[in-house]
Parts: C-alpha cells; structure tokens; sequence
C-alpha cells in the first residue's frame, strides 16, 4: 500500500464522490470483497445508504451482480482489490458479458506513482478486462470520475447490456475536488425502420410453415408480451432457447417449448420443415443455428437491438434492428392494417399434436419410484412444487441438459441458466443474488456435486444474511456432462469419478438445514422442509446418470408428430 499521504484541501474527497455517483445511479447495494488499495472507498460507504454485502470469493460476487442485474434490468454491481482480487472476478464477469447481464465491476488498483514499474501485486488488470467487457477504464483523474461512472453505468445497461469495469486507484481515492454526480437520464430506443418491418411481413405473408425462435432478448422489456400478441395473431408456434424460457408461458397452446441440445429432438424436427424463422432477441451463442438451419434453407427475420451476427448458417432476410418490443409491435400493426381479412396467418391448431407429445414427454416418468431417481422424475417434482414465478437456477453440468428440456417456465426470468460462457459454480451464489433482487420469491438453486464445491464457501455469505435460498445438489460423483459428451463420441470416457463430503454434515458445520434423500418419494416434503428454513438449506439427491446415454439413444429414435 502506496503510503505517502494526501494533502489536506478543500471539497470532497474523491472516494466519498465515488459513493456518492453510485448513489446517483440507484445503486442499491454491492456484492464484493475489499482490500487495501480500496480501503477509502469502504470507508465511504460507511455514511452511505449503500449496503455492502460481504462475500467469501470475488467470483462470488461477480455471480450475485450477474444474476441481480438480469432480474432487475439495473446494474449490478460488484467489487474487489487489485491482483488476485480482480482475477478472480473474471469467470463471473465473463459469464455476464456474454448472457448480456448488466453490471458494473469496480476494482482497487495501486498508486499511479507506482504503476510503471514492477511492485507489489502490480497488473494491467484492465488490458485483461477489455475482452471480457463492453468497457473498462482505469481513473487517472480524480475530475473525471462523475464521467466515467456515468458512463460505465449507461453502457452496462444499454442493450445489448454487459459488464463495465471501472479502476480507482489508491492515490486517486484519496485527492479532494469540487465536484458533483452527473444527472442519471434514459436514452430511448429507436424504433425498427419501416421498410425492415415492410420485409419481416412479406416474409410471413408468403411461408407456409413459418415458426418463431425466442432467445435472452426476448425477456426484456416488455418484449414477452409482444411477442405473445404476435404468436396469437399469426398463428405461430414458438421455441425458445435455454436463455429463452418463459418468453412464452408454458401453458400458452403456442408454445412448443425448448430447443437447444445438439440432436435430433422434437423441436429440431419441427425446426426442419420451417422454411421461415422469426428470431427474437437471440444471439448465436445460445444455440449455434448450425444446428436448427443447417441446409441454410429458411428466410430468417432478424429482430434485435443490434443487427445480426454475420454467419453463414443464419443468412437473415429481413434485418429488424431496433426496440424488440417495439418492432415486434410494429409488425403486429402492419399486419393488421393491412391483412387483418387473413388474420390469423395460420392454424395453431397443426402444432397441436407436437405440443402434446412433447408435454407428455416432460411428464414420462412422473410416477417412477426407483432410487437414485431418473432426473426426468426429480424435475417433475420441482416444476410441480415451485410456483410459476418462482425463480430456478442452473448450475452447468449434465443436470443443464435435463433442466434444459425437461423443465418449461411459465414467466420470464424464472429460469436462469449459465448458458454462453457455461460457468461452473454459477447457481448458488447466483441464487444469492436472486434473493436479494426478489426476496418475495422462492429461489431454488440446481448444483451437480462438481459445481457445488467450486462455490461453496458463499453458503456462510447465505448464512450470515439469513436468506432462505434452496440448494439441491444433484450427486453421482463424476463430472457426468463430459462422460456424457465422450461417450457418446468414443463410445468410451476418461474416468472421471471423484469422492463427495456428506452433505447433511456439510450443512451443519455451515449452520444451515441439510437432508440427503434415501428415497424417491421424499423430495416434495424435502422441498417443503426446506424453504420453510430461516436461512438457506441443502438437499442431496442422488441421481441415475444412466439415464444419460439412453436420452442420446432415445433422441436419435424419435418421430415428431408434425
């Protein structure tokens, strides 16, 4: 720590205008982890109203910003020191970036006298920011700080929204000047040029088997509800991606629920017939669409807020850039006003039958009572037991691909799932963050035995705030995913198999509620037991992972009923 000191003057001090730019924004609170280098912005906090919550690793804490932007819409905000503080945030703030949460990291950095040469934990911890983020500025001047704060803000929640990291530097936190927050003001969307939206209608008029593919995008907004005005006014099914549930509720008889594994399901059988594709709010990551046009055969109508990705497999007919709510509203208009003799476009009524083969195969063993129970049974249950704007999140692991299909949302943002950056360790301290966006809600946080342990030094942050989240841990010990995935193209894996804590203990020695099930039929009263806890709760559930390679070989046998 650089410990030449300031000179005393007049103003403010440049930390204590920090905090107070923070509190301009409507920062409500800050996930994080402090060090010395940021010492004098904590101390500024003390006065503010602010609240500071403490976490165990700075991943942690760039998981909680992840998942509190993504339900609020505002930016989350996370904190650490310089060094091994900022590297740490790395994973989290890279899965952010590309799930398009918006959030703000702020992180400490040495005194700018001592930044060019080599010195204690000294890094261009912003250079390795850049990749990661839509921005990252260190502060030279302490003048500049209403700016860049203002602006790191805007950026972060600007669509498509991300991760901005901001640098403030020891010495830098501690000058005084005379200066004041910059005014917080909204920038409004344009809306999507008429000759686009001309093209996305002429599209639809002239399929036979057009469909819609809902992504992330699609949840924000007031996006959900236009999409739903123009699925019922075309007669159009719709499919969302794994970022993409609950753009349409599950009980809505357009909704032909999820795509997204890499294989021959229901929904990717649908998808090959569909020679138009309406594309809202989804980017590329989510599902490679290598995989749904692979012949490059469909008239593909983009609608974004930014244009599409150039691809060869998503070669877009009609690029609609603007406000997804908005442009999906201007194509329901023009529809309307002018064709409203052929509205709507076409028969719901055909995808019926799809619909309800594929329900039915969400229900497939509803009834099975065998132990370790079949990861279809276990999600059964947790659809049966949450309520519909619950929230559930999902760790990365094989349970992913099973919450993937076997688990539909009835409302936006009750279903969230590491999807681009596939971050292991995500869900609990994820569902840390959940809590604190929605406390009114159930947060059920879903963990293979891997992921838990890569995060699980946050259940005494759980523990400490007395947040009544659910943990369930999903146990078979191995990395099941990559068996998965090596065995099902070598016909063989790696051993991958590791030893597990018990659980139950594990809970106790964090002084929280814990239960491994012996049995299939205990996980309702467990679910129940368990979210009636004061603080958080554990549950263990061995599961058959054998079920795995019979999904692959089941999926490679199945006819959709199109």
């Amino acid at each position: 720590m650089d410990d030449a000191k300031a000179t005393p003057a007049a103003g403010t001090k440049a930390a204590e205008l920090f905090v107070r730019c923070l509190e301009a924004e409507g920062v409500e609170l800050i996930f994080g982890l402090p060090g010395e280098e940021n010492a004098d912005l904590m101390i500024a906090l003390l006065d503010s109203s602010i609240r500071f919550i403490l976490v165990r690793h700075e991943q942690a804490a760039a998981f909680m910003a992840d998942v509190y932007g993504r339900l609020t819409g505002r930016a989350g905000v996370c904190l650490a020191t310089l060094g091994p503080g900022a590297t740490n945030l790395v994973t989290g703030l890279a899965d952010a970036n590309m799930d398009r949460s918006p959030v703000v990291a702020i992180i400490g950095q040495g005194s700018t006298r001592r930044l060019h040469k080599e010195s204690h934990q000294n890094m261009d911890t912003i250079a390795m920011m850049r990749p990661i983020s839509k921005w990252a500025q260190s502060i030279i001047d302490a003048e500049a700080i209403p700016e860049i704060l203002r602006k790191a803000f805007k950026l972060a929640e600007a669509e498509k929204p991300g991760v901005c990291v901001v640098e403030l530097p020891e010495d830098i936190a501690k000058q005084r000047l005379a200066a004041v927050p910059m005014a917080v003001t909204k920038t409004r969307r344009p809306a999507a040029d008429a000759q686009a939206v001309e093209q996305a209608v002429a599209i639809l008029l002239a399929a036979k088997n057009p469909v819609i593919l809902a992504g992330n995008g699609a949840l924000r907004k007031r996006a959900a509800a236009q999409l739903r005005e123009l699925a019922h006014r075309c007669g159009l099914p719709v499919f969302n991606t794994f970022m993409g549930k609950g753009a349409l509720a599950r009980s809505d008889s357009h909704n032909l629920f999820t795509i997204g594994l890499q294989a021959r399901d229901y929904g990717n059988q649908a998808m090959e017939v569909a020679d138009a594709v309406l594309v809202v709010g989804y980017d590329l990551v989510e599902y490679s669409p290598q995989f749904w046009n692979a012949k490059r055969d469909k008239q593909i109508i983009h609608v974004d807020f930014l244009p599409a990705e150039v691809d060869q497999d998503y070669p877009v007919a009609a690029d609609v850039v603007g406000d997804i709510a908005a442009s999906l509203a201007q194509i329901s208009a023009l529809l309307a006003k002018d064709h409203a003799n052929r509205l709507p476009l076409h028969d719901i009524g055909r995808w019926q039958p799809l619909r309800e083969q594929i329900a039915a195969d969400h229900g497939c063993e509803r009834a099975d009572a065998s132990f370790p129970m079949k990861p279809q049974k276990v999600l059964w249950d947790v659809r049966e037991f949450l309520r519909d704007d619950d929230i559930l999140l999902s760790d990365v692991g094989a349970h992913k691909m099973w919450i993937g299909r076997y688990y539909p949302a009835e409302t936006p943002n009750s279903v969230l799932i590491s999807n681009g950056f596939c971050s292991m360790g995500f869900a609990l301290p994820g569902a840390i963050g959940a809590k604190f966006a929605a406390p009114e809600k159930r947060v059920l946080a879903i963990c293979g035995d891997a992921g838990f342990l890569m995060n699980v030094q946050d259940l005494e942050t759980a523990v400490r705030y007395r947040l009544n989240i659910v943990v369930m841990i999903w146990v078979d010990g191995s990395y099941g995913l990559i068996e998965w995935k090596q065995q099902n193209e070598f016909g063989k894996h790696f051993p991958l198999g590791f030893g597990n804590p018990d659980f139950e203990l594990l809970a106790q020695s964090f002084g929280c509620w814990g239960r491994t099930l012996t049995a299939a039929g205990q996980l309702p009263g467990a679910l129940e037991e368990a979210f009636r806890q004061p603080g958080p709760a554990l549950i263990a559930v061995p599961v058959d992972y054998r079920e795995n390679v019979k999904l692959t070989e089941r999926m490679g046998r199945l006819v959709a009923k199109i």
